[in-house]
């Protein structure tokens, strides 16, 4: 299961909201094997980001965690395409959008653990 969080400095409607859901829901199939139907989105609006020591104009913050994804395929595009709905809908310049990567081995859901040996 894939989860995007993301951190912004400015406020986010519920419409801007469900417009970026829509398009991480579209990029994360740029991930083998990963699709919509498994994402996990999470959004924090109004949050206190300092970029080069000033907060002057809007910022991102994303972290995407993907499970079993360790040779990073689809990365690029799917970055890319991260960077391009937060500038398209809360017009956030690309170069004030931070993605951190976070390799996910093992996932706990239903109450137990899921790790990469079950998908080999």
């Amino acid at each position: 299961m894939p989860f995007i969080l993301s951190k912004v400095s400015t406020k986010m409607t519920e419409a801007q909201e469900r417009e970026i859901k829509n398009r991480l829901g579209r990029a994360i199939s740029l991930i083998p094997g990963k699709s919509e139907a498994y994402l996990l989105c999470g959004f924090e609006d109004n949050y206190h980001l300092f970029l080069r020591g000033g907060n002057d104009a809007p910022i991102a913050y994303i972290t995407v965690s993907i499970f079993a994804n360790e040779r990073h395929v689809g990365n690029d595009a799917l970055f890319s395409a991260i960077t391009d709905a937060f500038h398209a809908v809360l017009g956030i310049a690309p170069d004030r959008v931070y993605i951190k990567y976070d390799d996910i081995a093992v996932w706990g859901v239903c109450g137990r653990a899921i790790d990469r040996s079950d998908f080999q």
